[in-house]
């Protein structure tokens, strides 16, 4: 069971109509039990109308007491609300510093040992910066030397920069001719959002046995780092299990992010003895997307905008497919997303329905749109 097929629940009754109404019908019970006379409350009645104010500030009122009360349960619980919430077994993981390969390139051999100092700062551009952590000894007769930088930032802003594209040396050095990242930056996250640690105090209790459940390693992951966005546990054999992790905006994590969080599922207050703990990356399935859509002639002086949703659906649903490990390649879901932002018909090539296994994700690979024109219905 999840949260989401736990039933809603009401604190109190916010139906101004009905407040209305019970305001009116006890204003005129107490009218005759005071005068024995009847009184109607008709609209436009100065009364009715003076009663109708009461009864916009009690919505008001009741509207509080829900929200105050709601705060209470997991279900809705938001904020500093949602933190003490989970106190004191689940805290609001903190935002994490983005990290990237980089290669430092010398102009020339130099004759003594040089130093990178600690803070020496490269960038990609538009004021985002990595940094030298720890100072890097630079042999002497060394042409170049690779190390790991961190983002002078915490968050996301750090992530996805692709190979050869953080090449700006921030602060020189003489002997430096060049830099350059040789992978693509990652690992780096926002503050734990509200959905996240939502769902960890949920999964809290698993953490409390020492048998090793699924749900434990899920919950440890999820604890390692803010940018861990789906955890899939298996156990292709006795004793041995293949936990597979996917990061944020469905990226997937590197070798060090992966061997980081191996050592610490592997800690023994976490892991029990018997278990040989495997980390991966979930292994991609590539799919291409191909297909022409049609606007009904109805729509024409939306053309423009219809067109530019479209592209945003698409862009929607490719980041939807790979968020989650063992999401099946589902042609279905694109299709609504097309339909639903105002196209009137979609010819669809590919993708097919597709099942992939709890270790993959579906990423895509060519993206082909043709826009087919307007079309009567």
């Amino acid at each position: 069971m999840d949260l989401s097929n736990l039933p809603d629940v009401e604190f109190a009754s916010k139906d101004v109509d009905t407040i209305l109404s019970d305001l009116i019908s006890g204003y005129e019970q107490a009218y005759l039990q005071q005068t024995g006379e009847s009184k109607t409350l008709y609209p436009g009645d100065p009364i009715r109308i003076w009663l109708y104010s009461q009864a916009l500030r009690e919505f008001q009122l009741r509207t509080l007491i829900d929200a105050s009360a709601k705060q209470n349960l997991l279900k809705y619980a938001k904020g500093d609300y949602l933190d003490n919430k989970g106190a004191p077994w689940v805290t609001r993981l903190a935002a994490t510093k983005a990290t990237v390969p980089e290669k430092f390139i010398l102009s020339a051999p130099q004759s003594t040992n040089q130093t990178i100092p600690a803070g020496t700062r490269v960038s990609p551009g538009n004021n985002i910066y990595f940094q030298v952590t720890s100072a890097i000894a630079v042999p002497s007769g060394t042409t170049e030397i690779s190390t790991t930088l961190e983002c002078t930032a915490a968050g996301s802003q750090g992530n996805g920069f692709t190979p050869g594209q953080i090449n700006i040396l921030v602060d020189p050095l003489p002997w430096i001719a060049s830099v350059t990242n040789t992978d693509t930056s990652g690992g780096g996250a926002d503050i734990e959002d509200d959905e996240s640690l939502r769902e960890r105090i949920w999964l809290a209790p698993e953490s409390f046995s020492v048998a090793g459940p699924s749900g434990a390693y899920e919950f440890f992951a999820k604890q390692y780092s803010a940018a861990v966005m789906d955890v899939k546990v298996s156990s292709p054999s006795a004793g041995t299990l293949d936990i597979r992790v996917l990061l944020q905006n469905g990226e997937i994590p590197d070798n060090d992010f992966l061997a980081g969080l191996k050592s610490y599922l592997s800690d023994d207050t976490k892991r029990p003895l018997t278990d040989n703990v495997t980390v991966n990356a979930p292994e991609a399935v590539n799919y291409d997307i191909i297909l022409t859509y049609y606007i009904s002639t109805d729509n024409s002086t939306s053309e423009a905008t219809i067109q530019a949703n479209v592209n945003a659906a698409i862009e929607s649903y490719e980041l939807w497919q790979k968020s989650a490990i063992g999401r099946s390649i589902n042609p279905s879901k694109l299709i609504s997303l097309i339909m639903a932002v105002g196209a009137k018909r979609v010819d669809l090539s590919s993708p097919v329905y597709t099942a992939i296994e709890t270790t993959q994700i579906a990423v895509v690979n060519v993206t082909s749109v043709i826009y087919g024109g307007l079309e009567d219905d």
